[in-house]
């Protein structure tokens, strides 16, 4: 492993190609290779958008897209989780209502402000015209718990709460008629997940909650969109076997004493050949085991990235 990996995602500059994808009758995929996703739903009044892109100016592109295909109102945004990469273009669809689970609204309360300035610090690339995003941050206008119905005149969209994993917070909207689900992070592909600020020994068990809804297409949090239940299954599969993986080699570097440091190369070198070709890998890497070393020690919940913490992590494991 080299010595001099540049912080977090600063040194991945390169723009994607985004493919703009109709899943069924109503759902759309938009997704950049390996870039946050947003996933649309366009129903007989009016159009819900699940994860806005960071900026305004970036999420401008997406409704570009859904222009192309419909001139319904906007009307709903849903946050699958808190954080900024996926919330902060809001304001851009000018929507009725931004829907959020209450455990993400509390997430933004207690963290928000903080993992706003952390993640710009980690990926300048992905929030292009950082400047365009307003002030303060993206608030839910309406919270649930576990689950919410809406109709979009005769269409059934689920928003649900189906467990924790990749965040306490985490939100995924179903199209039971469509079967289509759009998961946000809980389901990467080809991309590593985040896991920063996740529950680990509770993802796994989210998955198969996903699993037992049978969908159809899938869109995930990265990666290309998923269509086909095969095609859905190694999803979720992989996904599952990284986080129980990683979690597992943590595990036991920390039940034989070892420290952060110690399991974190241990870890890296572990989990490297198989998953070290993914997106993201090496960004996420250091997140990922510190937060599974809290977890199998002494923090049942996740500690608050700041951007000091980021870079104090970042030296300690990779200086």
């Amino acid at each position: 492993m080299s010595t001099t990996k540049k912080f977090a995602s600063q040194a991945d500059l390169e723009e994607k190609q985004v493919t703009f994808s109709k899943l069924s009758e109503h759902a759309y995929a938009y997704t950049a290779e390996g870039d946050p996703n947003t996933g649309i739903i366009i129903g007989d009044d009016a159009v819900l958008v699940a994860d806005t892109q960071a900026t305004p100016a970036m999420a401008a592109d997406v409704i570009r897209r859904i222009r192309e295909v419909t001139d319904k109102p906007i009307k709903y945004v849903v946050l699958t989780h808190y954080h900024a990469v996926r919330v902060l273009g809001a304001s851009a669809y000018q929507p009725e209502q931004i829907i959020a689970s209450q455990d993400t609204f509390d997430l933004i309360v207690e963290r928000g402000m903080a993992d706003k300035a952390s993640e710009i610090g980690r990926f300048p690339r992905l929030f292009r015209n950082v400047e365009t995003v307003p002030e303060g941050l993206t608030w839910p206008t309406i919270t649930f718990q576990k689950k919410m119905t809406l109709w979009l005149g005769k269409l059934e969209v689920q928003i649900l709460q189906l467990g924790r994993g990749h965040t306490k917070g985490d939100t995924v909207v179903w199209l039971p008629k469509d079967r289509v689900l759009l998961s946000g992070d809980l389901v990467e592909f080809d991309a590593t997940p985040y896991a920063g600020d996740a529950y680990f020994q509770d993802w796994p068990g989210t998955l198969d909650n996903i699993a037992a809804l049978k969908p159809r297409a899938l869109v995930p949090g990265r990666g290309p969109a998923l269509v086909g239940e095969e095609q859905v299954a190694k999803g979720l599969d992989v996904t599952r076997a990284f986080v129980s993986d990683l979690y597992a080699a943590v595990k036991e570097g920390v039940a034989a004493g070892m420290d952060l440091k110690s399991v974190y190369r241990a870890t890296y070198d572990k989990l490297k050949p198989k998953y070290g070709s993914w997106v993201i890998f090496d960004h996420c890497m250091p997140f990922d085991v510190t937060r599974a070393y809290d977890e199998a020690s002494q923090y049942p919940d996740p500690r608050i990235w700041t951007a000091e913490r980021d870079q104090q992590m970042w030296e300690t494991l990779e200086g």
